[in-house]
């Protein structure tokens, strides 16, 4: 019996300790595993996150889009039934109107579209109509103007042309340019709206 218990103390005697710098280890070693273990749940809850708010802002764009679209067309709708009259008011007399008026010309690469356009025998007015009217709207303008003379003139069409923009939430700088840029300006009045000339002879294309 006591052999066999000197045996016992003699093993464990020999058996390996874990110094303080040992226990230390083993504990930072854990705790790196843990956090790396955290870290990782924390990556894959981000990306989730992350998917979760590109498909909600998809939706949105989506949403967002709709709604524009649905505003242009009540804008349009408004505008576009008493346009010829207004602008008779101003001796522009215009004897037909279309909307949605699409041009293009696959051989001279022209390509351009027009949300209301007044016709008569010797000019023709291009009308932009946007529910907010920007200066980049007005710029575009121009270029669409352009476009559609050169369009006219491939094809021998000699009439004059005019340009209008209307919106219904516009600023004081936007409506500045638009009137020194040559264009007739179309705004909201009540039920109603008006239409201003620009500030010196309107610009002819």
């Amino acid at each position: 019996m006591q052999a066999a218990k000197m045996a016992a103390e003699g093993s464990l005697a020999n058996a390996p300790r874990l110094t303080e710098g040992h226990a230390s280890f083993y504990f930072f070693f854990s705790l790196v595993k843990e956090v790396a273990e955290n870290q990782k749940e924390t990556d894959s809850q981000m990306k989730e996150n992350e998917r979760i708010s590109k498909e909600r802002s998809a939706k949105l764009d989506k949403q967002i889009g709709s709604l524009t679209n649905l505003f242009g067309d009540f804008t349009l709708g408004i505008v576009a039934p008493k346009l010829r009259e207004k602008f008779s008011d101003l001796k522009l007399v215009f004897l037909k109107s279309n909307l949605n008026v699409e041009v293009n010309d696959n051989k001279s690469g022209i390509s351009l579209e027009i949300d209301i356009m007044l016709e008569n025998g010797d000019k023709a007015m291009l009308v932009e109509v946007k529910t907010k009217l920007t200066k980049e709207r007005i710029y575009k303008h121009i270029e669409r103007l352009e476009k559609m003379r050169r369009y006219a003139d491939i094809h021998g069409d000699k009439r004059t042309f005019l340009g209008a923009v209307a919106g219904f939430a516009i600023t004081e700088e936007v409506r500045r340019i638009a009137l020194e840029e040559g264009f007739y300006l179309i705004e909201p009045d009540g039920e109603n709206f008006n239409i201003t000339a620009p500030n010196d002879e309107p610009k002819e294309w």
